[in-house]
């Protein structure tokens, strides 16, 4: 995020791979009893399915797939991957022609290497010693993974599905370049948003218990999968080579092929993507800004007077930075941000506040390869906003607790988050804090990691961080009236 005075001079913003690439070397709902029943109704499903526990990755007691993988080691490592394959293959074959028309074709090869390895294992014309990568090749028609640090490290940090939806994204890359769905002039970000949501639409293929190696529940299982996508993210927004999207951007896809299935990501395009993006920021205003400012009494109140500027109610919410309220008469205290309904007051631990909104490169957790969580200063201002939507409900009339509240503070927050775009049409003068790139990331990775910004007044959320995400990026994408909508 930035402050007026930072926009006005450029120089600081408040708020501010895949490690996988294509190598070219070269809403829904039921029907019951004739009466339309959104999947959103129940805040217990996702997307219309079951909020599982259970266990999530490879099933018990299967047999490992039949498949060649040229350059394999035999590890356990090459085992999960060429299951994952197969399960991918099955899939397609039967998805194949209800999306597209003729039949599906599987790959040409499959490789696996060790970057540290003797070397003369070539991979789409390269050379793979110290190729740390998964991809899929074009003109070889060709799946290829490292063995000895991409798979291990998002199987160590997210869990062998993370792996899983790795390889199915780039198999979508694959589907992509078969059905002639995208060309040499399509843009890179339009490729893998598509990737991203075939993804999307597999996962969902396990999590409906039809793989034959894997499973997926729908609470943590699916939430560590969405928690690797938010990891493989685009980190530099300024960079040209930066094609895979953001963290918002990639779990929007995923989501879209979860709950759509996958004929929805084929009309990913160009101008679907230009639509999503509006008036958000894609770029830091120059080599200066990273796009955090630090949590701070000062940067609190000008947050809290712009969230009064979007909403506009009659009887604001009063903020008290003196420490949160354990006294409140009628609402639990939820650390670090509390909203108190019968003084109509947020209170704020402001130092343990600032210790959530510090960037992760600030504390030393960033894997070389994977970074499991992704935090700065919007990480912390989020919190803020789902307390303020909280006396927003209230003075609507709405119930600040349950699920439905904890919901809608969430899609709330999305809303007034995009309402502070520097570009928006809701810029007023009374305006003083404004969002960054990267700040809708940071959102994201909280939303997934412990959902206290989709919480109701107590501080309870909903089990599953993908409907966390989805209610946030329904606020962002659609605002208030999309919420109220939603989740009525």
């Amino acid at each position: 995020m930035r402050t007026r005075s930072q926009r006005a001079s450029t120089a600081r913003t408040l708020l501010t791979v895949l490690i996988s690439a294509t190598l070219a070397a070269t809403a829904c709902a039921t029907t019951t009893d004739g009466h339309a029943v959104s999947i959103y109704d129940d805040p217990f499903t996702v997307a219309g399915l079951p909020a599982t526990g259970g266990p999530s990755g490879p099933r018990d007691g299967v047999p490992d797939a039949q498949i060649a993988v040229s350059g394999t080691d035999g590890s356990d490592v090459d085992a999960l991957a060429a299951n994952a394959i197969a399960d991918i293959e099955d899939y397609w074959a039967v998805e194949y022609p209800n999306v597209f028309k003729g039949t599906f074709a599987p790959v040409s090869e499959l490789l696996s290497w060790d970057p540290d390895g003797p070397g003369g294992i070539r991979f789409c014309g390269m050379d793979t010693a110290d190729l740390v990568n998964a991809a899929y090749c074009i003109k070889q028609d060709t799946i290829g993974w490292d063995r000895a640090y991409l798979l291990p490290s998002l199987i160590e940090a997210f869990g062998p599905m993370s792996v899983v939806m790795v390889l199915a994204h780039e198999y979508g890359h694959a589907i992509q370049h078969k059905a002639g769905l995208v060309g040499d002039d399509d843009p890179g970000i339009v490729v893998e948003q598509q990737a991203d949501c075939f993804a999307g639409a597999f996962v969902r293929h396990v999590a409906e218990n039809g793989a034959p190696h894997f499973t997926l529940n729908t609470s943590d299982g699916l939430n560590s999968v969405l928690a690797a996508t938010v990891s493989v993210r685009d980190a530099a927004p300024n960079d040209p080579d930066s094609i895979h999207g953001s963290a918002f951007e990639r779990v929007t896809a995923t989501q879209i092929g979860f709950t759509d299935g996958a004929g929805a990501c084929t009309r990913i395009d160009a101008d679907e993507v230009t639509s999503r993006r509006a008036s958000l920021p894609q770029r830091f205003d120059g080599r200066n800004d990273d796009g955090e400012l630090p949590v701070t009494k000062e940067s609190l109140t000008a947050l809290f007077d712009s969230f009064g500027s979007v909403f506009a109610l009659d009887d604001p919410p009063k903020l008290d930075l003196n420490g949160t309220d354990t006294t409140c008469a009628d609402a639990a205290t939820t650390q670090p941000v509390a909203y108190c309904p019968s003084t109509d007051t947020i209170s704020v631990d402001v130092a343990a506040l600032a210790a959530r909104g510090r960037p992760s490169t600030a504390t030393g957790s960033v894997d070389p390869l994977l970074s499991v969580d992704v935090t700065g200063d919007y990480s912390a201002y989020v919190l803020v906003a789902s307390r303020y939507t909280l006396a927003v409900q209230k003075a609507a009339g709405q119930s600040i607790t349950g699920p439905q509240a904890a919901l809608r503070a969430a899609c709330l927050s999305g809303s007034v988050t995009a309402a502070l775009s520097p570009d928006g049409s809701t810029t007023g003068a009374e305006r003083r804090i404004w969002l960054s790139a990267g700040d809708l990331d940071e959102a994201i990775s909280g939303l997934l990691s412990d959902g206290l910004a989709a919480s109701d007044v107590d501080g309870d959320t909903v089990p599953s961080g993908f409907s966390r995400v989805d209610a946030f990026r329904t606020g962002v994408l659609g605002g208030q009236k999309a919420c109220d909508g939603r989740y009525r």
